[in-house]
């Protein structure tokens, strides 16, 4: 393992999902090496880990436990909390790499492992919000077709499609990411070790199938669903409110899923075109770089927002929840009474003692 140099002349970002946190053009200098992205960036990182990981779990608890069988927008939104937790358990790893100066402190396998966990919530949270986006839009654009596919074996059977997916588009992390030497930051790095063609081929990928189809299909869909909506303010059914408060907690989920990525994938698309050599301005590579890192932690964020909009938007969900404490508070009455019943018996039962037994 490397030493850290005493000029601290190195430029990492924390990492970047899809690519290598080193491939900066080799003409530009390594900017110097800030102090906060290994004090301030870690301690954002395990504080979203802790709390994400806390939320999250709350979230599939309340799912999971309830007596009601979850919706077909519940089973999207509870395999999005676990694209979620995934990436949170994942997160101290690259807390401690940044802390250590990223000067990679574990093993290969680790390496794979937490950009694994990066390309998989990427992938998986964008297109179960395309799978949410998809199921509000036939609900109210097409409400008879909606009743006939609107099951939860078809709901289930397409969560499993998307984490098939994920994993599929995140084979080159596993493949192609290695920890190596690298002697002109003098540290040992984990990396993806691509050549520029595969580098380019599936930066392009990734930017095509990871942001550019599923965010258009999320727009059309969005964009629909709040022309419908307007047109349907006349209309206050029973059925029909409460369509709209599902929808209105999948728009907001969706706005801040937009707020939180976007940025992020605009970074990754312009260091796509810095490593085609379109873009060659050496301070707006570096630049790039620290934008990495701020909107990627922009990003982990999401996963700790979700949740809080669960409870703040989502009157279902809070009914869920109060439901469920109910639920156990029911069942630890009902414990306590068996048991004092129990006990109650027990003591009322006195041994008797047989006349032979007193002659003796």
């Amino acid at each position: 393992m490397a030493t850290l140099p005493t000029s601290d002349s190195a430029n990492f970002s924390t990492v970047s999902t899809f690519g290598d946190q080193n491939n900066s053009t080799d003409k530009c200098p390594p900017a110097v090496f800030k102090e906060w992205q290994s004090t301030v960036v870690p301690a954002c990182m395990l504080l979203i880990s802790v709390l994400g990981i806390v939320m999250n779990l709350f979230v599939l608890t309340v799912f999971c436990f309830h007596k009601k069988a979850c919706t077909v927008a519940e089973i999207y939104l509870s395999n999005l909390a676990a694209a979620d937790l995934f990436l949170m358990v994942c997160l101290p790893l690259w807390a401690a790499n940044a802390i250590n100066r990223y000067d990679w402190p574990f093993s290969h396998h680790l390496c794979s492992l937490f950009p694994l966990s990066i390309n998989m919530n990427a992938y998986c949270s964008i297109y179960f919000l395309v799978l949410i986006s998809i199921d509000r839009y036939i609900a109210l654009v097409h409400p008879l077709s909606h009743k006939r596919i609107s099951r939860p074996k078809f709901a289930k059977l397409g969560c499993l499609l998307v984490w098939g997916f994920g994993l599929l588009m995140s084979i080159p992390t596993l493949v192609y990411r290695k920890v190596a030497y690298k002697s002109r930051y003098n540290k040992s790095i984990c990396f993806l070790d691509y050549s520029v063609k595969e580098e380019l081929l599936f930066d392009g990928m990734q930017n095509t199938f990871g942001f550019i189809i599923p965010i258009c299909m999320i727009s059309y869909c969005t964009l629909v669903i709040i022309h419908s909506l307007n047109k349907r303010l006349i209309e206050r059914s029973k059925s029909k409110k409460t369509e709209q408060k599902a929808t209105t907690l999948v728009l907001v989920v969706l706005l801040v899923f937009v707020i939180c990525w976007v940025p992020h994938h605009v970074v990754l698309i312009l260091k796509t075109l810095i490593k085609a050599n379109v873009l060659r301005e050496c301070s707006f590579i570096a630049n790039m770089e620290i934008c990495s890192t701020v909107f990627m932690n922009l990003a982990f964020f999401n996963s700790v927002l979700n949740p809080i909009l669960y409870v703040i938007v989502g009157k279902n969900f809070r009914k869920k929840v109060r439901g469920l404490f109910k639920q156990w508070s029911n069942n630890r009455t009902l414990i306590i009474r068996n048991t004092s019943t129990h006990l109650s018996l027990f003591r009322s039962v006195k041994p008797t003692v047989t006349t032979e037994d007193n002659t003796i």
